[in-house]
């Protein structure tokens, strides 16, 4: 790990994603589901869970940089803007800090929509198990 590392991934968001989260978690909140409800609300309609968002980070962490072996420490997370079905969002992690003495990483993370509107942006420690 060299601080400055950067890696990225892109994902169109679906429909079907949400009813997956919902499966998984038992999140049913009608801003996911209802669009007149959504509609009415500050957001203007259906919007994805965060964890459908922020689960992009997990891919780019597990898979990219730091790679297989990686798990969050701690993250702090914002959610900045809504993810619509429909989005394409990227999520993009870059190097901070690189422990010499444990296999620590501090990230910068960032989320932007197809619009380059930040919608998620924060910091994660992650370890990554030598494997």
């Amino acid at each position: 790990m060299t601080v400055g590392q950067r890696a990225q991934r892109t994902r169109v968001v679906r429909t079907e994603d949400i009813g997956l989260f919902t499966e998984l978690t038992g999140d049913r909140n009608p801003l996911h589901y209802d669009e007149a409800l959504a509609r009415r609300s500050r957001f203007g309609g259906i919007i994805v869970q965060g964890g459908v968002t922020s689960g992009l980070l997990n891919a780019v962490v597990d898979e990219d940089l730091p790679g297989p072996g990686s798990v969050f420490l701690h993250v702090d997370w914002s959610f900045r803007a809504p993810v619509r079905p429909g989005d394409a969002i990227t999520a993009e992690v870059e190097v901070l800090e690189a422990r010499a003495d444990k296999p620590i990483t501090k990230l910068r993370t960032t989320i932007t929509n197809q619009d380059e509107v930040v919608v998620l942006d924060g910091e994660a420690l992650v370890w990554t198990e030598p494997l």
